[in-house]
């Protein structure tokens, strides 16, 4: 048993997160104590509860502690992860309704998927475009196109948008496991090294301004604002206006960045209160301070590619436009499953590298 601290670091719903997926891959059961003891309300959430039970279904794990507001979970792996049709949805676990990201619950399952046998069809229903998560649009366009380098296989489609505070989105994922047939305890090998130290030429910038059951003028003044901040830092954009389908309400603007050896995304949600105009002027700015930077990924992706790269054979690298508490955080949670494997380089809210040590049993990293 790998017993964890869960207020480590940024002590949110990350180490819960990335344990479950290390220990789904590798069988290894593990323990953690004070889940979120530093949040204003700790324990399992609804959403940390839905990532908790789809973990334990795609490798039919014993649960100790699964409940709302628990702060110690055991998780215990009987058998590898199993490919299949799977559906979560967060408002099981909360009355009247959930907002709950079910992007984060993906990034739960979705390594487990890939390395297992067969196509997984996974249905999940929450908060698509939520605060503190990645929204579908970043999966879309910056997480699953990285990931694709790796030899990682994954679609994702919204059928329904969902917003804070009733959720009640929708996204469909197909992830094609690689079924490498090894041990659930011996992962490495399967997946593709990566070097994103060097970003190459900005090739282009698009966007998106979408809203759901707002007047269309919030969208348009969005996409106006946006384009007008972009344009007077030297970058041009294409930002498409749309209207999203959804049972509640909510604006937001994400753009992307392609670049020769990477893509970076930007992200701003609407409030009540706040201007179109700071929504748009949020995620534009986000990605000028990017585009004027040297490093390949934004600071969102470097902790979200800590797991992959574990994971991978051989030196995977990046350089980030900076290092977070979510990073730091994330190298620890794989270091303790596989010590000293990945490794940072740089100070806090500053630019960095992130690397994995080559060892001779790399094709084997449960060694």
């Amino acid at each position: 048993m790998l017993n964890l601290d869960g207020s480590y670091g940024e002590g949110g719903g990350q180490v819960l997160r990335t344990s479950l997926a290390l220990s789904a891959i590798t069988g290894q059961p593990v323990r953690l104590e004070k889940i979120r003891a530093g949040r204003r309300k700790p324990g399992l959430k609804p959403q940390h509860l839905a990532s908790v039970r789809a973990a334990a279904k795609v490798c039919d794990a014993e649960l100790e502690g699964a409940r709302l507001d628990s702060q110690e979970l055991t998780f215990v792996p009987r058998s590898a992860p199993t490919a299949g049709q799977y559906t979560f949805d967060v408002a099981q676990y909360a009355k009247g309704g959930s907002a709950g990201a079910v992007t984060l619950i993906l990034q739960t399952i979705l390594l487990p998927l890939a390395l297992a046998e067969g196509i997984s069809q996974v249905t999940l229903r929450g908060g698509t475009h939520v605060a503190w998560s990645p929204p579908f649009d970043y999966v879309k366009r910056v997480y699953l196109p990285t990931l694709v380098r790796m030899g990682i296989k994954a679609k994702v489609n919204i059928e329904r948008w969902g917003w804070y505070p009733i959720g009640g989105g929708e996204v469909k994922a197909t992830i094609e496991g690689q079924g490498t047939g090894k041990e659930p305890n011996a992962p490495g090998g399967s997946l593709a090294a990566l070097d994103l130290r060097e970003r190459g030429t900005l090739l282009r910038v698009r966007g998106l301004s979408a809203s759901s059951n707002l007047p269309k003028h919030i969208r348009m003044r969005q996409e106006a604002a946006a384009l007008q901040v972009l344009r007077s830092n030297r970058v041009n954009a294409r930002i498409d206006v749309l209207e999203a389908p959804s049972k509640g309400q909510g604006t937001v603007v994400f753009l992307w960045a392609e670049l020769e050896n990477a893509v970076a995304g930007f992200t701003s949600l609407g409030e009540l209160g706040k201007p179109a105009e700071r929504v748009a002027e949020e995620a534009a700015d986000q990605l000028v301070q990017f585009v004027q930077c040297n490093a390949a990924l934004d600071r969102h992706l470097a902790d979200q590619m800590v797991l992959p790269m574990t994971l991978a054979a051989g030196t995977s690298r990046f350089t980030t436009e900076a290092v977070t508490q979510h990073l730091l955080t994330n190298v620890w949670v794989a270091n303790q499953f596989f010590p000293g494997r990945i490794r940072v380089e740089g100070e806090e809210g500053q630019p960095g590298e992130c690397w994995t040590e080559a060892r001779p049993q790399d094709t084997d990293l449960s060694g």
